[in-house]
């Protein structure tokens, strides 16, 4: 097994943790169910086609459907579905004749997806088990690629934006929320637990879109930002940095307890304000 093989193994095996024994990621274990996905732009009407369940269990940090333009009839393709939110809301906007992938790679995850797509009645819906870094999805299949909190875990950014391109139609769109990053210390970049708390891993806006370019897209842009104070920070990452040593439940994605460093504690999550934030990126794959 590779290294990147390996991480990607950790974060599998957090989000079935997760799934299964109700620990959370990236959308806020310190807030009370509901909330987080509020926080992360659905409105009432999106989380009304959802289940209890679907939102509860959205791990996101934003909303990749909202005023997106996916039309009835369209395929859309949601890369790391997870327990389904997402899929419920695209499963409504392109009706009966349209279609909606997703495409997960942890079992659990793929499981709670298919009960709550058959609790909402939704037969519109394929899923599919695979890694975004090789999608298992035809060239040229899908006229949407969505995505919410997920990239910033791959530990090859550059293939996922290479397949989204490939699997993408000719003008085809993507829009996907994700974490980004700028100047980060560098203990934050070799913590295990960072990096699978959606945060350690990010790239900076900057480089999100030069790779989104790099790929064959266009009209890359990022159309909604939400930079992260310190108490949104602490909320999702805070257990992580407060005591040096989270247990495993606290650790987010990363398959294990925190490694102990010499800057956690209560400066560390100070430190990162105003560094991290969630954006959701736009792009055509042109004609």
């Amino acid at each position: 097994m590779t290294e990147k093989d390996d991480a990607r193994k950790q974060v599998s095996e957090f989000y079935a943790r997760s799934v299964t024994e109700g620990t959370s990621c990236c959308g806020g274990s310190a807030l009370p169910k509901g909330i987080a996905v509020r926080q992360a732009g659905y409105s009432n009407e999106d989380l009304g086609v959802a289940t209890d369940d679907a939102a509860d269990s959205s791990f996101g940090c934003g909303n990749p459907l909202a005023f997106a333009g996916v039309e009835a009839g369209q395929t859309v393709l949601d890369l790391g579905s997870g327990a389904g939110l997402d899929l419920l809301i695209a499963a409504k906007k392109v009706g009966p004749r349209g279609r909606v992938i997703g495409v997960d790679m942890t079992d659990e995850m793929i499981a709670r997806a298919r009960e709550n797509l058959a609790t909402a009645g939704v037969e519109n819906v394929e899923l599919r088990k695979g890694i975004i870094e090789a999608l298992p999805v035809e060239d040229e299949a899908v006229d949407w690629v969505i995505s919410n909190c997920v990239i910033n875990l791959s530990p090859e950014k550059d293939r996922v934006f290479a397949e989204i391109a490939r699997v993408l139609r000719p003008g085809g769109r993507l829009s996907v929320s994700d974490i980004v990053a700028r100047d980060l210390p560098g203990w934050v970049r070799e913590d295990a637990a960072l990096i699978g708390s959606c945060v350690g891993g990010a790239i900076s806006e900057d480089a999100y879109t030069a790779g989104l370019a790099a790929a064959g897209l266009r009209e890359v842009e990022v159309v909604e930002r939400l930079v992260y104070d310190r108490a949104q920070i602490a909320a999702f990452i805070g257990a992580v940095l407060d005591d040096g040593a989270a247990p495993a439940s606290s650790c987010c994605c990363c398959g294990g307890g925190a490694r102990e460093t010499p800057t956690r504690g209560p400066g560390a999550v100070a430190s990162l304000e105003g560094k991290v934030w969630s954006a959701k990126f736009q792009a055509r794959k042109p004609v």
